[in-house]
C-alpha cells in the first residue's frame, strides 16, 4: 500500500507560486521554508541519522507530486533527496553524527560538481584550503551545505567533502539562464580560501558505486549500497510521469469546449482522439516502468541483497526510458494544443520547456546510457566513470 503523500498539504502553494518562480527564478521563499518543516526532507536518510528511511517508490511519488506543480522546485528536491543519498554513502559510518545534524535540523544540500568545475585545496593543520568553482549546483540559493569534488595539492588525487554555504568564504553567482527550470538556481558556487576540517574529507573516484557492493565496505544503511546516480534517474523519470500527466488532465479538460477552423469542436476531432490517446499509453508505460524498477530497488533493499552492474542499468534504464516515453507524450499533447501550446506564459509552455531539461540530465542521458548497455549486453565491460 501507498502511503500518503507528505507533501500534500504543500501542492497548492507549491503551484501557485509556480508560474511567478518561473519569471522570477526563484522558488517562492515561503514554499522553501514549507518545504523545509515538511517531513519529505528526511526521506532518504536512514533511522540511524534522523532520516525516515522512505522506500525508494515513495521517494519517486512524492517528486511525481511536486514536479506535476513547480518542475523547479521538483528539481531542487530532487537534487536534495538523491545526492544526500550520495553524501551518507561517500563519508560513511564514521561521519554519522555530522550527517544526523543535517538531518535534525533540516538542512537542504546541494552538489556543485558538473562540467568545468575545478577546485583544488591546499593542506593548512588539521584543514585544508580550497580554491576554485562548482558549476551546475541546482539548489545552491536554497541550500545550506554544497558536497564538493577537488584536486589535491599536486593534481594527482581527487577528495570529496562538505562545506557549508553559509561561510563568507564562499559566493553563490546566480549564474542559470537557461530556458528549462528557471527557478532551479543551478548556479555557480565559488571557494576562496574556504577552510574544510581534515576528518571531513573521504577519497573520491570513478565508479564508486562498484565499492559500495563490497560488503567489507561500511555503510550507514543497506540502501546506501544503491548508487546515487541510478536512483536519480529513476527519480527523473518519476518527475517526468509528473509533468506528462498533469499536461495530459489539463489539456483534455481545458480542449473540451474549445472550436476549430469553421466551427467544429476540438473534441470532436479524431486525430484528436488518436493524440490524446497515444499520450495517455505512453505516460501509463513510463509509470510502470519506473515504478517496477523502484519497487525492485525496495526489494532489493529490504533483503539485504547487493546490486550488481546488471542492477545498475536496469534502474538507469527504465529512468531514461520513462523520460523519452513522457516526452513523446510531451510532443503529441503538443501536437494536440496547436499553436496555442507555443504561447508564452501558459502552464503548458512552462512545462514543456522545463521538460527539455530532463532528457538532456547527464546522469540519465540516452548517449551515455545506451551505449554502455549495449557493452553489458555484449558481456563487455562497462567504462562509465558513474
Amino acid at each position: 500500500m501507498n502511503q500518503p503523500l507528505r507533501v500534500h498539504e504543500l501542492l497548492p502553494a507549491i503551484g501557485e507560486q509556480a508560474g511567478e518562480a518561473d519569471r522570477s527564478r526563484s522558488v517562492d521563499a515561503a514554499v522553501l521554508s514549507a518545504l523545509r518543516a515538511n517531513e519529505v526532507m528526511r526521506l532518504s536518510g536512514s533511522r540511524e541519522i534522523g532520516g525516515l528511511e522512505a522506500s525508494m517508490a515513495d521517494i519517486g511519488r512524492e517528486l511525481q507530486a511536486v514536479a506535476a506543480e513547480c518542475t523547479s522546485t521538483a528539481w531542487c528536491l530532487w537534487n536534495h533527496l538523491c545526492t544526500y543519498h550520495h553524501f551518507v554513502a561517500l563519508l560513511g559510518p564514521e561521519r554519522q553524527d555530522f550527517l544526523r545534524g543535517i538531518m535534525e535540523r533540516r538542512e537542504w544540500v546541494c552538489y556543485p560538481a558538473g562540467a568545468s568545475t575545478e577546485i583544488k585545496a591546499e593542506p593548512a593543520g588539521d584543514h585544508l584550503v580550497l580554491n576554485g568553482v562548482a558549476a551546475f549546483g541546482s539548489g545552491a540559493r536554497y541550500a545550506d551545505w554544497a558536497g564538493v569534488v577537488f584536486w589535491n595539492a599536486d593534481h594527482t588525487a581527487l577528495s570529496f567533502s562538505m562545506v557549508n554555504l553559509r561561510d563568507p568564504s564562499v559566493r553563490i553567482a546566480p549564474t542559470w539562464d537557461g530556458m528549462s527550470v528557471r527557478a532551479s538556481a543551478t548556479d555557480h558556487v565559488h571557494y576562496k580560501q574556504t577552510l574544510i576540517p581534515t576528518d571531513r574529507v573521504v577519497p573520491w573516484g570513478p565508479r564508486h558505486r562498484e565499492q559500495l557492493r563490497d560488503l567489507s565496505h561500511p555503510v550507514i544503511h543497506p540502501r546506501y549500497r544503491e548508487d546515487w546516480v541510478a536512483l536519480s534517474v529513476l527519480w527523473l523519470g518519476a518527475m517526468a510521469c509528473g509533468v506528462a500527466r498533469i499536461s495530459l488532465e489539463e489539456t483534455a479538460r481545458d480542449i473540451r469546449d474549445r472550436v476549430a477552423i469553421y466551427g467544429t469542436r476540438m473534441a470532436e476531432r479524431p486525430t484528436l482522439h488518436v493524440n490524446l490517446g497515444r499520450a495517455q499509453a505512453l505516460i501509463h508505460a513510463a509509470e510502470d516502468t519506473v515504478f517496477s524498477a523502484l519497487r525492485d530497488t525496495d526489494t532489493r533493499i529490504e533483503t539485504r541483497t547487493l546490486p550488481t552492474e546488471a542492477d545498475y542499468f536496469r534502474q538507469s534504464l527504465a529512468g531514461m526510458q520513462a523520460v523519452h516515453l513522457c516526452d513523446e507524450a510531451m510532443a503529441l499533447i503538443l501536437r494536440v494544443l496547436g499553436g496555442n501550446g507555443l504561447r508564452e506564459g501558459t502552464a503548458f509552455e512552462r512545462r514543456y520547456r522545463d521538460f527539455q531539461a530532463m532528457p538532456l540530465h547527464i546522469n540519465g542521458h540516452i548517449d551515455r546510457l545506451t551505449e554502455q548497455a549495449g557493452r553489458l549486453a555484449l558481456g563487455l565491460p562497462t567504462e562509465n566513470p558513474f
